[in-house]
């Protein structure tokens, strides 16, 4: 699948790239796709909520009532389940979410998310560029040149750039991302996925 590289106005700039048939061009896996997006949510989960048990509770521990013969349940003492102000049965404790995926099925979900973006035509190539201080109104102006202002945008770059990062870090519907970190849920999430020329190469070392 070729693809018009664009500049940053949204111009051709007459060059075009072939998307890697083995990542963009593959027979999606849904189930793998659930899968790593069950796992990337459940990673963000704390799992830090609790409440306290019969035995944490402070209180007297000296019995309310007679055993038999009150015509209600068995209340013991006053951090009883069944009494107001008790303690909670069977409430939340710490927990961790987090599970395990193998690599070659998170490898599979990556690529099976890029070739969904390509089957819908909203992947765009952009040649390399650097933005001289953080402007947000300058990201936008760049979105808008792509038509992707009024979409959420994923854009892909090959190593760190502080000054797009900033740039973007106030919009709601853009996210910069390093290459190498890209992740099913984000590529999923994003309804148009802006990446650079050396950002394509990054993407093929690492899932080709």
């Amino acid at each position: 699948m070729e693809v018009s590289v664009l500049n940053i106005k949204g111009q051709e700039t007459g060059r075009k790239v072939t998307l890697n048939e083995n990542i963009f061009g593959i027979e999606p896996n849904d189930h793998v796709v659930y899968l790593d997006v069950k796992q990337y949510l459940a990673n963000q989960r704390q799992g830090n909520a609790k409440s306290k048990e019969r035995s944490e509770l402070s209180g007297s521990t000296r019995k309310l009532g007679r055993q038999k013969g009150g015509g209600g349940a068995r209340r013991g003492d006053i951090n009883s389940p069944v009494l107001v102000g008790g303690a909670r049965v069977f409430g939340p404790t710490p927990r961790d979410y987090s599970f395990k995926l193998n690599k070659k099925v998170k490898q599979l979900a990556r690529k099976s998310a890029l070739s969904y973006k390509a089957q819908e035509n909203a992947i765009i190539v952009v040649e390399d560029f650097n933005m001289e201080a953080p402007k947000t109104k300058e990201f936008v102006a760049i979105a808008k040149n792509l038509k992707a202002d009024d979409k959420k945008v994923l854009m892909l770059l090959p190593e760190t750039n502080k000054n797009v990062y900033l740039s973007a870090r106030n919009l709601q519907r853009a996210e910069v991302l390093e290459a190498r970190n890209v992740n099913t849920y984000k590529v999923l999430n994003a309804d148009v996925l802006v990446v650079t020329e050396n950002s394509l190469k990054a993407i093929d070392e690492i899932l080709g």
